[in-house]
């Protein structure tokens, strides 16, 4: 009897033991699948999409410009460019212009005194005077040696005497010109020891290098004029590049210390020799000289458009980087509360005009809806 009662409550203990396994892995089972129901996906209600004024898109086709990156500044021709000196050295008498003064071509600039400019015109003078005698005296001697009537040697000492005083008339006269002094003020007894410098083109003063009173000789830089009426691209591109380059490519640059503005630029010559930082000189004129107030010097940074290729494409600020991954958000679902959106990783290329292009498209299609604007505040501000 005691033996039939223990395996009864044996079996009952066992029953008892079975059923709470069975009910825990129940338990566990629904937990497990609980859990796999978690939703990961990002929710964005109605009043946030709006009051954030986010913006969904689709993914298009696009052309994308390869272009090969540059420096450079703003230039203009040589011709454009102009250093004034002094043919003969002298002291700054007057100096009245500033730099930025606009000149014009022929505009006297300054004033330099000098008593050697004397000395110069008086010698001009005794040369022209003594010309109209020695060439009188060379004549007769001529005639006189046609008629046998004169010396071989008197002949030919008349001739030598007028044609040296011609030689250093003519010398002294070009002398006078190239200081912007006139002869024939000489030769009517006008004598200055000042002499003016005027302007050898039209343009804006750029430099001025003296002041009253400073002594100049013909090899200091007095002042420079330059005429921004033409200006070009002056642009260095490495020799991995060279290659690439062709006359006539678009050229988009901007001028990142003065503004954000894009502008327009066409290759017009590529230089043939390499510098010594491994680079070639560019030369590129603009689509519109007037379209901003470029000054010589200015810093630009510049792409030279290569070739166009296609490629699909997002608006930039729909993809966020974090840590060198690219992800974007696609509309997975909208509610009468909402959007909800999956995150999705990309691989991306160029960017072009606000666009960046999508190397891959492999979880995602042209049809989907992608949030263009918004982007960065749900999975970028984390």
């Amino acid at each position: 009897m005691q033996r039939i009662i223990y395996n009864i409550l044996t079996l009952s203990l066992f029953i008892t033991l079975f059923s709470c396994g069975e009910k825990e892995s129940e338990n566990s089972k629904t937990k497990k699948q609980q859990e796999e129901t978690v939703d990961h996906r990002i929710f964005v209600s109605k009043a946030q999409f709006n009051g954030s004024k986010m913006t969904l898109g689709n993914i298009e086709s696009m052309s994308f410009p390869i272009t090969v990156k540059t420096t450079g500044m703003i230039d203009v021709p040589p011709e454009n460019r102009a250093v004034v000196n002094a043919t003969r050295g002298g002291y700054i008498k007057t100096v009245p212009l500033l730099i930025g003064d606009k000149v014009n071509k022929g505009q006297k600039l300054l004033t330099i005194e000098n008593p050697e400019f004397i000395t110069l015109q008086q010698d001009y003078m005794e040369v022209n005077e003594r010309l109209g005698f020695l060439k009188s005296e060379y004549e007769r001697q001529k005639t006189m040696m046609e008629e046998n009537i004169t010396s071989q040697k008197s002949f030919l000492q008349a001739q030598s005497n007028y044609k040296t005083a011609v030689a250093r008339y003519n010398g002294l006269r070009k002398q006078l010109t190239l200081l912007n002094i006139s002869p024939s003020q000489v030769e009517s007894g006008n004598i200055s020891s000042v002499v003016s410098i005027y302007a050898p083109i039209s343009g804006s003063i750029t430099k001025v290098n003296v002041t009253r009173g400073t002594y100049v000789s013909p090899a200091t830089s007095i002042m420079e004029i330059i005429d921004n009426d033409h200006i070009h691209l002056e642009l260095s591109v490495f020799e991995k590049d060279i290659m690439k380059l062709k006359k006539g490519q678009e050229i988009n640059f901007r001028v990142p210390e003065s503004s954000a503005n894009v502008f327009k630029a066409e290759v017009h010559l590529i230089g043939t020799a390499i510098e010594e930082n491994r680079t070639i000189k560019v030369h590129a004129h603009l689509e519109d000289e007037k379209e901003a107030n470029f000054l010589t010097g200015m810093f630009v940074e510049a792409e030279i458009i290569t070739e166009i290729s296609e490629a699909n494409a997002i608006a930039e600020t729909a993809v966020v980087a974090i840590e060198n991954t690219y992800s974007l958000l696609k509309l997975n679902e909208e509610t009468d509360e909402g959007y909800y959106f999956d995150s999705v990783s990309v691989n991306v290329g160029n960017t072009y005009e606000g666009n960046i292009a999508l190397i891959a498209m492999d979880k995602l299609t042209k049809e989907d809806k992608i949030l263009t604007k918004g982007t960065f505040n749900l999975i970028g501000g984390e």
